[in-house]
């Protein structure tokens, strides 16, 4: 009998993968039933982390695009599944326990039915009580192990993590492969493990295109005894995103493996769909070489999620670093020269920080670190001088325990700031809050929403609900698209023109060559900890945090 390969459709990190923000509400209802009609899908990833925080940042309500995603998939008989970051919940820091808690009860109720419990450090302290109230919501739970490469990171290691996990309690496992860098032999040799000891054990993969190990991966997997595979749909596939499900059902049916059928007409529809919605409004931030795979990634293991991001910081203080090695007498950098650079340091001090899976929130951590040292070396100081406390909380055992071991350097900065490491359960360090929540939505008047969803997206991103709520992330959001759309040489629509009227100018000055130096160094500041003078000057977009859309100046 033919072993059956199921496939998911990883719609959120489609999206997340390639840009910053997710369709919204409305487009989600017209594409979910060109989905199911494509007939080939068991499980559809309907939410998680960064998809509803990005909701919330242009001025709409992430619970009822939840509702409103998973419905007709509920009513299908397909599963949804969702993604979460163990101790960080939906965000990019640690999130206290009632409100994880509390998460799973507000997700199960809005139709999710799989939580995809990840910790960038993979440390089983930060998973296991999501297993376990995961379970005791009704939901269904999927630890996962953060796929990378490196000597930390070997068949044994992942073997032993799988066996904590199922011991904890969990009823599938995930193989994130979060930057595509899984060697194939490695990924089948830790399935065939796995499987071995827990046949009835499933275990999902998801693999990222960048670097170009994915198809040969997800055989490799379905040869060791994989059974659900994550893949996605053009306009959005391959690039830094993940393979295309057509690409590989071909591969696995020839492989002799059972496979559903494509629904090739409803294919075309939401592929048709799909570039609408970039087309309306979320190509606008699009990095075009997302779309483009690039073996560069197979050294430094960054994720191509985070490519977006990545350009960005570049971008911004690309002007900066030049114009320090001006000052020093040193050749420029081109872009891509800065590129290559940024990528050799991350992976010179990757091994330095204790090895962390490059994932969000880490692998962000990672790279500012690496180039926050270009930028230091650039203006002839140490590196590691420059690295803000959420990096330093990873550092120091905050975030949980760290894969490798820390560097003597690194150890020694830490003794020389008088800073403490920390072994204990890193949840002890941030107590219950839905009190303190649940009292000022009673004195704000605000409604705790169906099933307390309101209260846990108010806990859950407190600084960007009360922007929801006051309508001023809805006015940030709309000054921004009109801004690129006029950038872009596109029509701007009567209702979004007053936001291009009402655009500060950026004055010139004696000492300032351009907006975007200014910006690089407030954003190099950012970086190391120091918030910049609020004024008039566009920080470069920092993907998935609170700093987006703010407006800075320096003395």
């Amino acid at each position: 009998m033919k072993k059956e390969i199921q496939f998911s459709l990883v719609y959120r990190d489609m999206w997340q993968s390639s840009g910053k923000y997710v369709p919204r509400k409305d487009q989600l209802a017209r594409v979910a039933p060109v989905i199911i009609d494509m007939g080939c899908f068991d499980r559809v990833e309907t939410n998680g982390g960064a998809s509803e925080q990005v909701n919330l940042l242009y001025g709409e309500n992430p619970n009822q695009a939840v509702r409103t995603f998973t419905k007709p998939f509920n009513e299908a008989g397909i599963k949804t599944h969702m993604l979460d970051r163990g101790l960080n919940a939906l965000r990019m820091n640690p999130v206290s326990a009632d409100v994880r808690q509390l998460m799973y009860k507000v997700k199960h109720a809005q139709g999710t039915d799989i939580t995809r419990i990840f910790c960038g450090l993979n440390d089983p302290r930060n998973i296991i009580p999501s297993i376990k109230w995961a379970k005791a919501a009704g939901m269904t739970a999927q630890a996962t192990m953060c796929m990378t490469y490196s000597p930390v990171h070997t068949v044994e290691y992942y073997v032993n993590l799988a066996e904590q996990l199922i011991e904890g309690g969990a009823q599938e496992i995930c193989l994130k492969d979060m930057a595509g860098i899984g060697r194939p032999t490695m990924l089948g040799q830790i399935v065939a493990a796995i499987k071995e000891k827990h046949p009835d054990i499933i275990i999902q993969y998801h693999g990222h295109t960048g670097p170009g190990f994915s198809v040969a991966s997800m055989l490799e997997v379905a040869k060791a005894g994989g059974d659900v595979l994550d893949v996605a749909i053009e306009p959005l596939s391959w690039g830094m995103v993940h393979p295309d499900v057509i690409t590989i059902q071909a591969m696995l049916r020839e492989a002799g493996f059972l496979v559903k059928d494509i629904n090739m007409k409803a294919y075309m529809e939401a592929r048709n769909l799909t570039q609408e919605f970039i087309d309306d409004f979320l190509g606008y931030w699009i990095d075009p070489r997302n779309s483009k795979m690039t073996s560069l990634l197979v050294g430094c293991g960054l994720p191509g999620g985070m490519m977006g991001s990545l350009m960005a910081d570049l971008k911004g203080l690309h002007a900066a670093i030049n114009a320090n090695l001006e000052k020093r007498g040193e050749k420029k950098l081109s872009e891509d020269e800065l590129l290559v650079e940024l990528f050799q340091e991350v992976q010179r001090v990757w091994p330095m920080l204790g090895t962390p899976c490059l994932v969000t929130p880490f692998s962000q951590y990672v790279k500012n670190a690496a180039l926050m040292n270009i930028f230091s070396r650039s203006m002839g100081e140490k590196p590691f001088t420059r690295m803000d406390p959420a990096m330093w909380g990873m550092i120091l055992g905050k975030s949980g325990k760290l894969p490798g071991t820390l560097a003597p350097e690194i150890i020694e900065l830490a003794k020389e700031k008088n800073m403490e490491f920390y072994t204990d359960d890193p949840q002890k360090l941030y107590p219950d809050v839905l009190p303190q929540y649940i009292k000022e939505m009673k004195e704000l008047g605000w409604d705790r929403g169906q099933d307390d969803e309101e209260l846990f997206e108010f806990a859950m991103h407190d600084k960007q609900y009360r922007e929801y709520k006051s309508g001023q992330a809805k006015e940030q959001f709309n000054k921004d698209l009109a801004e690129r759309m006029l950038k872009a040489g596109k029509e701007v629509p009567e209702e979004l023109r007053k936001y291009i009227q009402s655009s500060p100018s950026v004055p010139s000055t004696p000492n300032t060559q351009n907006a975007d130096d200014l910006a690089a160094v407030a954003y190099a500041l950012y970086l190391s900890g120091k918030k910049p003078k609020e004024g008039i000057i566009t920080l470069p977009e920092i993907h998935n945090t609170a700093w987006n859309h703010k407006y800075y100046t320096l003395k």
